[in-house]
Parts: structure tokens; C-alpha cells; sequence
């Protein structure tokens, strides 16, 4: 006696069939990897794993219908991260254990090479910028968002945290220095970070002009050179520059002081691709849960946030974490 076969609607199990497919693939599984802390392009992919463009254009295609990536369009460019696991969904469950074995996973040297080529390709180009715009730096920061039009919104956060007089605070890439008469004002010490010379200067000349004897300027990559750390770090319009910014924040973490705050100033996500040229941007602003996750990830706390929006169609998310006052371990 035949009995019928249980009939199943394809769209039950579609959802764990792409996550196994996509999984069943060592390269896909390093394509993960890689992505834990970063967001790459194609062409960057292609050179990191050493394959064809059109081989890996399929690995992503499988990886995006199974959603373990996501993908945002900065100018001509498509650049791939990894998808935040909901748990809560069909699949979830299986998404969020198969990101965690892939995080356990070592990648090759030879692409861990690759990835930090990548890394200085990004900052060598952010690095020139600054060099060559440095006497027109308020110009091309004003294309944009100027400090002006977000300062008063980083003060209300920065007051409503009420640090004690004795707090200090430390400034990465100050740009100018336009903001560092504030944070004099507010803290008993304030170092300013930044490796560039020329924008280092112009922060000096600024510092000598307003008599500021409790500011000092050090010529640093704080993502690498800097040891101190301080009760608050403050981050400017800056992130968007940095190579690889899930990492930055790692290391801001740890120029922190265990219950410190870090204050992040930045656009919110865009597709004005001409900021690449004229501002000298590596990326086209950040998605809010982006800066959440990686803020998490380095042991940070997300704080409140402001939003301001501009005239000229940008947004500025100005976002607090908190490392917490018992974590005494750098990472």
C-alpha cells in the first residue's frame, strides 16, 4: 500500500536551505571571516582571495540569498558586510551558530596579508588627502557637514555626562583644532591626536592663538602609536576616513579608561559618491546598527544618540558608548 508523501510548501524550508548551501563552501566560509570586522568591495575580495571576479561575484550572490551579507552602493562600487542574525526568524538560530564557528576560524597568512595590504591601500589615500587639502580644510569639510553645524548637539551629550574636573580628554584626528577650545574648557587635560603633520599644525597654530596651556598635540596614529588613555575620546567626522572602521573601534576601546565615554560624530549612511574625491571619504557615512554592533563587539555599552539633519540632504548621528567602569582588561 502506497501512502502518500507529506506535502510540503517549498517556502518552509527555503529559508534553511540557502543558509546550508551557503555554507557548504570553504571559500564562502572565509569570505565570512573576513567580513567579521570589515566591509570590502568585489574587486577587493577578488584580489584578497586570489580568484576570478566572476567566481566570487557567484560565492556573494549565494551568501546575499541566504542573507548572511548585506550590501550597500557607494558610487559604482558594491561593498559586502555581514548580516546581522534575527534569531527570532526562520533560520536565525542557524545564522547565528554559523557566524560563530566562522569566527573561530583562522584565515590563511597569505589573505591576512592581503586584508592588510587592503587596509593601507585605504589609509595611504585618506593619508594624501589630508596632506594636499590642509590649508582649504574647512572649505571641503563645510562641502558636507561643518563643525558648526553639530558642535552645539556633541556639547549637550558631551555636558549631560558630567565628568569630574579632574577627567581628561583625548581628541582623534582634530582637523583644525576648532573643537579643542571646548574640550579645554570642559576637561583638565586634552591630547590631540593626529598623523598628519600639516593638520597637526594648523591645530597648533589655533592652540597658541586661544592660549590653550592644557591642550597637548601629538603627531600619532592612535589606531597603532597611541598608549594613553583618557576618561573621554572624542571622535569628529573621522571614522568615515579610517580604513577599516569595525576595527577602529577596538582600538578606541582601549584609549579609554575603565567607566569611560566615547563620543562618535558621523554622517549617517549616503550615496554621494563625489565625497570620495572632494573630502577625501573611504566610506559613504554609516548605518546606525553598523556603529552599534561594532561598538559592542569591542566591549562598549551604546549610550544615547542625536540625530541632526542638514539642509543638503545629509545626516549627522552623534552617538555615546561607555566602556564599563569594571572592564580593566585593554583587548
Amino acid at each position: 500500500m502506497n501512502l502518500p508523501a507529506p506535502s510540503i510548501r517549498p517556502d518552509d524550508c527555503d529559508e534553511l536551505s540557502a543558509l546550508c548551501k551557503a555554507g557548504g563552501d570553504p571559500l564562502r566560509l572565509n569570505v565570512l571571516r573576513a567580513l567579521a570586522n570589515d566591509s570590502f568591495g568585489v574587486l577587493e575580495l577578488t584580489y584578497i582571495f586570489a580568484t576570478g571576479q566572476s567566481g566570487m561575484s557567484h560565492h556573494l550572490k549565494v551568501l546575499a540569498q541566504a542573507d548572511l551579507v548585506a550590501t550597500r552602493r557607494e558610487g559604482n562600487a558594491i561593498f559586502y558586510r555581514r548580516a546581522l542574525p534575527h534569531t527570532e526568524l526562520p533560520g536565525g538560530k542557524l545564522h547565528a551558530a554559523l557566524l560563530e564557528e566562522v569566527d573561530n576560524l583562522t584565515l590563511p597568512a597569505d589573505v591576512q596579508a592581503r586584508i592588510s595590504a587592503v587596509h593601507g591601500q585605504r589609509a595611504a589615500a585618506s593619508q594624501d588627502f589630508f596632506s594636499r587639502i590642509a590649508e582649504k580644510f574647512r572649505a571641503q569639510q563645510d562641502l558636507i557637514a561643518g563643525l558648526p553645524q553639530y558642535r552645539d548637539s556633541v556639547l549637550a551629550l558631551l555636558d549631560k555626562l558630567s565628568f569630574s574636573p579632574a577627567a581628561t580628554a583625548l581628541e582623534v584626528g582634530p582637523g583644525d583644532g576648532s573643537f579643542l577650545p571646548d574640550l579645554a574648557r570642559r576637561f583638565h587635560q586634552v591630547t590631540a591626536l593626529d598623523n598628519s603633520p600639516a593638520m597637526l599644525e594648523l591645530a597648533r597654530q589655533l592652540c597658541e592663538c586661544e592660549s590653550l596651556d592644557n591642550v597637548s598635540l601629538i603627531l600619532a596614529d592612535a589606531l597603532q602609536d597611541a598608549q594613553l588613555q583618557a576618561d573621554c575620546v572624542v571622535v569628529n567626522m573621522v571614522l568615515h576616513h579610517f580604513a577599516a572602521p569595525a576595527e577602529a573601534f577596538r582600538q578606541l576601546a582601549n584609549l579609554l579608561q575603565p567607566g569611560g565615554s566615547l563620543l562618535v560624530t558621523e554622517l549617517c549612511s549616503h550615496n554621494q559618491a563625489w565625497a570620495r574625491e572632494a573630502c577625501g571619504d573611504l566610506w559613504l557615512g554609516f548605518e546606525q546598527d553598523d556603529l552599534a554592533h561594532w561598538a559592542t563587539a569591542a566591549g562598549l555599552v551604546p549610550g544615547e544618540s542625536l540625530y541632526v539633519g542638514l539642509r543638503n540632504g545629509f545626516q549627522i548621528q552623534v552617538r555615546h558608548f561607555q566602556r564599563p567602569a569594571g572592564d580593566t582588561h585593554h583587548r
